[in-house]
């Protein structure tokens, strides 16, 4: 007992209030938003990539998959046309979405914050070469520079106009007219930083600015995407969860532009050709780590469902359902889960085993690794399915895990279970007691 109360009383002087401070942060909330904003068409660019890659061997004696792969092959640039609008362009839309987010969190223009990042980002990431763009950096391989460029041009227009250096129009102007003009110093001072960066990096290194970005986070890209990394964010996650704070809100606003750059490389190697590499993307994290939500909580769900205990049954009855589509926020407040050192263990192991399992059998190639994004809210057989093109390994592999984590989950439940049945039954007959008095007195 003295040990938990100085695990909590580390919990609440330190990391809760550290917590708190990363998920109020103005910029993380801002690329998180950046994110969420891309994701319609990176979910639309995910299904036009499994639709030109069918999940059929070339010699399959599946007529519909024959049929299925000619398909494919005489229409590639038709059907692939909307992927590289979309996923081919996606650090166009995080550069806009996370730039619009941060600027409104200042109280300026969000519209004419999210053209200004547009600019800087076009001028780091795809120059003209020969009367044509370069694309290379506007996909994956340029997330991290298109948040660079997102805040940089929104902290250069706070500056400038904290110290009036604006251009003011009367106010006869209409408003639209003004604030375009109030944009030409921003505009000025993107080209008089990172144009000239560029061009330096050009000249001298042969490189462009999302290349050299790159180059400085592969370390932290490879190292992430090992299995003790993936086993320290886990911890660190519902860790915070336990602790009362959205640990998943927390981690993954971090871990978001590595997501999206290992599933944007699981992308481009599939569409052309090449067996895909990454393990490390959005939707392992969403359908093998965490089904059913954080801390794996689908099996207590169902758990739930048939306890002896009246207070379990009827979170059960309340959670199950949005358990199923991911959403488990029901279940984690009202069993509770938070502060409940009854479940405290199997809070931390179960995504754990789950990392740990699927990683192995990801690495090993048993299962299709993701090359393509799902709603999170997709149930997890079906998005791991689809993520992983069709590969039904990947359901059979969640359905594994789901086993799994009903055998760990069980032996706490019914610990956590025995205790509310007996202070539901000590309840019960103090109010029968009580009724009994009542009922005695003349």
């Amino acid at each position: 007992m003295n040990l938990y109360a100085s695990f909590m009383r580390v919990l609440e002087h330190y990391i809760i209030p550290f917590a708190g401070k990363i998920g109020n942060q103005r910029h993380i909330i801002a690329m998180r938003d950046g994110f969420i904003s891309a994701m319609p068409f990176l979910i639309i660019g995910s299904m036009m990539l499994i639709m030109a890659n069918p999940p059929f061997d070339s010699q399959t004696s599946s007529s519909f998959g024959q049929v299925w792969l000619s398909f494919a092959k005489t229409h590639w640039d038709t059907i692939t046309m909307p992927y590289f609008m979309t996923m081919g362009l996606m650090s166009i839309f995080v550069s806009a979405g996370t730039a619009y987010s941060l600027a409104k969190s200042y109280g300026l223009d969000g519209l004419t914050s999210a053209l200004l990042s547009l600019m800087a980002f076009l001028l780091a990431a795809a120059p003209q070469i020969e009367n044509k763009i370069a694309l290379d950096f506007l996909g994956g391989t340029g997330v991290f520079t298109s948040l660079i460029c997102a805040i940089w041009s929104v902290e250069l227009t706070r500056l400038l106009k904290k110290y009036n250096i604006t251009i003011r129009m009367p106010t006869q102007v209409p408003p639209a007219i003004a604030r375009s003009f109030e944009l030409l110093y921003p505009v000025i001072g993107i080209l008089l930083t990172v144009y000239p960066a560029s061009l330096l990096l050009q000249s001298e290194f042969n490189l462009l600015i999302p290349a050299a970005i790159m180059q400085m986070f592969q370390p932290l890209i490879s190292v992430s995407d090992t299995l003790p990394a993936i086993m320290l964010t886990l911890f660190i996650a519902n860790l915070l969860w336990f602790a009362g704070i959205h640990g998943a809100n927390i981690v993954t606003g971090l871990m978001t532009p590595i997501f999206i750059a290992n599933l944007a490389t699981n992308a481009t190697l599939t569409a052309q050709g090449i067996a895909p590499t990454q393990i490390l993307t959005d939707p392992y994290w969403s359908f093998y780590v965490c089904i059913g939500g954080s801390g794996s909580t689908l099996v207590l769900a169902i758990l739930y469902l048939r306890s002896r205990s009246m207070h379990l049954r009827t979170i059960g009855k309340l959670s199950v359902v949005p358990v199923m589509f991911n959403i488990n926020e029901p279940l984690l407040f009202g069993s509770p889960i938070v502060m409940n050192p009854a479940l405290f263990i199997p809070l931390l192991v179960v995504p754990l085993v789950n990392a740990v399992l699927s990683y192995s059998a990801l690495h090993l190639d048993f299962v299709h690794k993701m090359v393509a994004i799902s709603p999170w809210t997709t149930p997890a057989p079906l998005g791991a399915m689809i993520s992983a093109a069709w590969d039904y390994r990947s359901a059979v592999l969640v359905i594994i895990l789901i086993i799994i984590d009903l055998f760990i989950w069980y032996p706490f439940f019914k610990i956590y279970e025995k205790q509310l049945v007996n202070e539901e039954s000590k309840q019960q007959e103090n109010t029968e007691s009580i009724e009994v008095k009542t009922r005695s007195q003349p």
